[in-house]
């Protein structure tokens, strides 16, 4: 059982992709969470924007993981960036869980050239304690896998591996 989590919402299968790699470098457990909209085509681009704007939510899916969330030495969220802002999905989970979250990490994508560092500000206004390490990807980016990897490594520091 892993001491890491990393939990996820992905539209577009680019915050999926980074994901997947981080959890495998740090051997952490990985959940996809969802609110079983579709958001795929344009209408759910629209959607997806409109609602991280208006900062509403939505009833998640049950969110299932192998222990409780304050039991993790980190837990690794992974959100894409809408409208400045991080996924209406996130959000929910933020809402919702988000005080569980004591040792915290954040990766957001993007498909602007813009880094959008200020989304942490906006996620740790709902968590227990603020993040310990995060960083903006541009999958398909020439600098991608160097801020992937740089993220792996401050996130292996900060467990002390």
């Amino acid at each position: 059982m892993s001491d890491v989590l990393c939990i996820y919402f992905s539209r577009s299968g680019n915050t999926k992709k980074a994901m997947e790699e981080i959890a495998q470098a740090l051997d952490a457990e990985l959940v996809e969470i969802t609110d079983g909209q579709d958001r795929s085509g344009w209408k759910g681009y629209m959607r997806s924007g409109m609602e991280a704007m208006r900062r509403s939510t939505r009833p998640l899916q049950p969110v299932v993981t192998e222990k409780n969330l304050e039991d993790y030495r980190l837990v690794v969220l992974g959100t894409p960036v809408w409208a400045g802002r991080c996924s209406s999905v996130m959000r929910g989970f933020l809402k919702r869980r988000g005080l569980e979250l004591k040792h915290v990490g954040y990766i957001i994508t993007r498909a602007s050239e813009r880094r959008y560092e200020e989304v942490y500000d906006q996620m740790d206004q709902y968590t227990a304690a603020p993040h310990v390490v995060a960083h903006s990807l541009r999958v398909g980016e020439v600098g991608y896998e160097f801020w992937r990897d740089k993220f792996i490594q401050e996130a292996q520091q900060y467990l002390g591996e």
